[in-house]
C-alpha cells in the first residue's frame, strides 16, 4: 500500500480514538475543576497539579494501549528519545493553561495531536468548561462542536482582535501606546484556536512555547484556512530533539503574510 493510502487509513482509524480520548480526558479534568488539588512548581515557574497528572495517565493509558507502535511526547511524561525514531507520535498537553485551571478560570483545555514526520495530521483541543471541542484532520477542514470554522480574511490590523504578549504586538503599530489587545487567554492552544474560529484575527506566542502547546492548534488553524508559523515565516516542525520554539504568529493567510513581512523588515532585536 502506498504511503498516502497508509496515512489515510491511519487517520480514519485514529480519529475516533483521539476524539473519544480527548472527550474522556476533558470530562475527568472538569470533574476535578474548582476542587482542592495538590499543586506544585516544576522547573523555574511552571505549575502542575494532581489533575494534570491524572489526565495525563488517562490519555496515556488509552492512546498507548491502542497504538503501542507510536511515539509519545507529553508535557507531564518523562521524555523518551525513542520517539525520535517513530514516524507517528502523539503530542499531548493534558491541561493547557494550568494557571487558569487552578485559578478557577475557564480558559484551559486538553490538547492532543498526532504528528507524522514532523507534521500534525490529527488534532483535538477540548475546552470542557465552555463545552468547545475543536477537531481537525489533515486535508479535511476544522470544526468546533461539529461545525466548520474559518479564520478571518483580510489584512487589516485590529489590535482589539489580537492576543499575545503586548510588547510584541506593539511592534506592529506606529502608535503603540494606544493598543488595547483582546483580553488574555490562559491556554496558548485555545488562544490559537480563536484564530481558527474567527474569534481573533491574529494570535502570537512568545518564545519558549513547546510542541505540546502548539501541535494540535497548528493543524486546526491550518485546516480553518489560516496559517501558523515562526515570526520569520518558517514552518514549525514537531517531534524534534529540541521541542522549544521561538516567537510564533497565527492568522488568516493574507493577514499572516502582512505580519510576517512587517517583522522581516523590522526584525526583533
Amino acid at each position: 500500500m502506498a504511503d498516502a493510502d497508509t496515512l489515510d487509513a491511519t487517520k480514519a482509524r485514529d480519529a475516533a480514538l483521539l476524539a473519544n480520548t480527548v472527550r474522556e480526558a476533558g470530562a475527568l479534568a472538569l470533574s476535578l475543576f474548582r476542587t482542592e488539588l495538590k499543586n506544585w512548581t516544576k522547573g523555574a515557574s511552571s505549575p502542575v497539579s494532581e489533575a494534570d497528572i491524572a489526565v495525563n495517565d488517562l490519555v496515556e493509558s488509552r492512546l498507548r494501549a491502542a497504538t503501542p507502535e507510536y511515539g509519545w511526547l507529553s508535557e507531564e511524561s518523562v521524555d523518551d528519545d525513542s520517539r525520535l525514531g517513530r514516524k507517528l507520535v502523539w503530542i499531548v498537553d493534558p491541561i493547557d493553561g494550568t494557571r487558569a485551571y487552578l485559578a478557577g478560570r475557564e480558559d484551559w483545555c486538553v490538547s492532543i495531536a498526532l504528528v507524522c514526520d514532523a507534521t500534525p495530521v490529527l488534532a483535538a483541543v477540548f475546552a470542557p468548561a465552555t463545552d468547545e471541542f475543536f477537531f481537525a484532520i489533515h486535508g479535511q477542514g476544522a470544526t468546533r462542536n461539529g461545525n466548520r470554522v474559518r479564520a478571518t480574511a483580510g489584512t487589516d490590523l485590529d489590535f482589539s482582535r489580537m492576543a499575545g504578549p503586548k510588547p510584541l504586538v506593539q511592534r506592529l503599530s506606529p502608535s503603540s501606546d494606544d493598543i488595547i489587545l483582546f483580553p488574555r487567554i490562559g491556554s496558548l492552544a485555545l488562544r490559537l484556536c480563536r484564530v481558527a474560529d474567527g474569534g481573533l484575527d491574529a494570535a502570537f506566542a512568545g518564545g519558549q512555547s513547546r510542541d505540546w502547546d502548539l501541535a494540535a492548534a497548528n493543524l486546526i488553524v491550518q485546516e480553518a484556512g489560516g496559517k501558523m508559523t515562526a515570526l520569520s515565516g518558517d514552518t514549525i516542525e514537531y517531534n524534534r530533539r529540541e521541542v522549544t520554539h521561538g516567537v510564533l504568529v497565527a492568522a488568516g493567510h493574507d493577514r499572516h503574510a502582512r505580519i510576517v513581512e512587517h517583522f522581516r523588515s523590522r526584525p526583533l532585536p
